[in-house]
């Protein structure tokens, strides 16, 4: 039994449905994919990624690659660059496959940049398979060893050990801000370094006709294996879940700490409540009648540009997001899949799609800001909306209940949380009852569309409980 049908409950289900369990999947919402859908949030005919709209990390993932997802309607579209990082004169950073014509856009670092990614990139899929599993024993000790030397560092350490100028020094951090970390934080470069690395190693793809098609495709083939899925079926305590000899939660701890009541023991139950999570994101779709008018023209070469100007103002705008402010110009991470999907919006016409990190719960407006630090690097882009779609913390969560606050990332990546998430356990995956698992982006590896916290914790299971049962769950 499976409670959530995001990608990670899907995922959950689709490893359990091959080694031949019967499957059940309850999604509250009428409809599957967690943060994983794709609406017409502002105009007929524009398609808009509700969430999740750039999937570095499921082009990585060695599940959603090993599983024939394409024969069921997933395609990856790629843009010529997987990042572009704007300034204020009309110039850009670029993040390309090539490390050299990347390093050409640094601005005289791109020697230490190389030299930063290089040592990577011969092991890459050894790397993304260490890091996409609980942080426990490595399969890679040396490998890991290397990495943590560098990612279990601040971002604000690494910018200033290893670059000089503006680019580089922006580059890496606009990749470390997915942490929604302090860049001053522990382990904050640890972003950067693998968001990078996934750029240089294979890119920053979006899927074709919206990320709906990732859990739409999890689900064909879940579907095919004889799974069977039923939407608006809240579960709000176990006696709403029919008779199973396993169930798995995609969902928050707090939400598991609720549901499960009495069934998990007093001490369990208050660190699941005491799971921190970290800032929300304000959340804007747009409707354009023409492409974004970036001043620096390769922007228009990558479907992801992180608008945020020098380290410095990232770095301010990241601080304030923890320390419960937000800042003038903050760092809004923006998205233009039309120009490279075609199925998004009419002809001639665009779609965007950004955010920026808030604190966790931030009520005030931020669409002028947003906007303001858009047009800043793109003059004109005001006069091509069309309409526009904005969502504060609490709609973020209304929308999908695992992002408390507007938590996008399942809990706070402060370094503990990323060691022991969600609590003190050698399995993340498993509870005190048996019976029963967390399968959210609350466990490790965390957030991302990647499926891989479903799969460890079905992997968990099929070790366990489950061996010597031939069918049922």
């Amino acid at each position: 039994m499976i409670v959530g049908a995001g990608p990670n409950g899907l995922a959950a289900a689709v490893v359990l449905a091959e080694a031949g369990k019967s499957v059940l999947v309850l999604e509250a919402t009428g409809t599957i994919g967690g943060g994983c859908r794709t609406r017409e949030l502002t105009l007929p005919g524009y398609a808009h990624d509700v969430c999740a709209a750039i999937h570095p990390m499921a082009v990585v993932s060695p599940i959603l690659r090993r599983w024939p997802l394409k024969d069921y309607g997933l395609e990856w579209v790629q843009s010529p660059a997987a990042l572009a990082h704007p300034f204020d004169d009309g110039t850009a950073a670029m993040l390309y496959r090539s490390l050299a014509s990347t390093g050409a856009t640094l601005e005289g670092d791109g020697e230490a940049w190389t030299s930063l990614m290089q040592p990577y990139l011969p092991h890459a899929d050894a790397l993304f398979d260490s890091l996409l599993r609980s942080v426990r024993i490595p399969r890679h000790p040396l490998l890991m060893a290397r990495f943590a030397s560098v990612g279990l560092r601040s971002c604000h350490s690494v910018v200033n050990t290893h670059f000089k100028g503006r680019n580089a020094r922006a580059l890496f951090a606009g990749c470390a801000a997915h942490s929604s970390l302090a860049l001053d934080a522990a382990a904050s470069a640890s972003f950067g370094l693998v968001l990078a690395l996934v750029g240089h190693a294979i890119d920053w793809p979006c899927a074709r006709r919206g990320s709906q098609q990732i859990v739409d495709s999890l689900a064909g083939y879940f579907r095919s294996l004889g799974g069977v899925i039923e939407v608006g079926r809240e579960v709000k305590t176990l006696g709403d879940v029919p008779q199973s000899k396993a169930i798995f939660f995609d969902v928050p701890p707090r939400a598991l700490e609720r549901i499960a009541g009495e069934a998990l023991p007093a001490g369990f139950r208050k660190q699941l409540r005491t799971f921190r999570h970290g800032p929300g994101v304000v959340k804007m779709d747009w409707a354009l009648s023409g492409a974004i008018p970036w001043k620096a023209a390769e922007c228009t070469s990558a479907a992801t540009v992180h608008v945020g100007g020098t380290y410095e103002e990232i770095a301010t705008s990241e601080d304030c997001a923890v320390r419960g402010r937000v800042s003038d110009r903050p760092f809004v991470l923006v998205a233009q899949q039309s120009l490279f999907d075609d199925t998004r919006a009419p002809k001639g016409h665009h779609t965007g799609w950004a955010y920026c990190h808030v604190p966790n719960g931030w009520t005030m407006d931020m669409t002028e800001r947003i906007e303001q630090q858009i047009e800043r690097f793109a003059p004109g882009f005001r006069d091509l909306i069309l309409a526009r779609h904005t969502m504060s913390p609490a709609d973020v969560e209304q929308r999908n209940a695992n992002m408390i606050g507007g938590d996008i990332c399942g809990g706070g990546n402060q370094l503990r949380q990323l060691v022991f998430r969600p609590t003190r356990r050698w399995n993340p995956y498993t509870t005190p009852n048996p019976r029963l698992f967390l399968c959210s982006s609350s466990t490790p590896p965390g957030a991302g569309v990647h499926g891989m916290c479903g799969f460890w914790a079905a992997a968990s299971a099929l070790g366990g409980i489950l061996r010597s049962s031939r069918n049922g769950m």
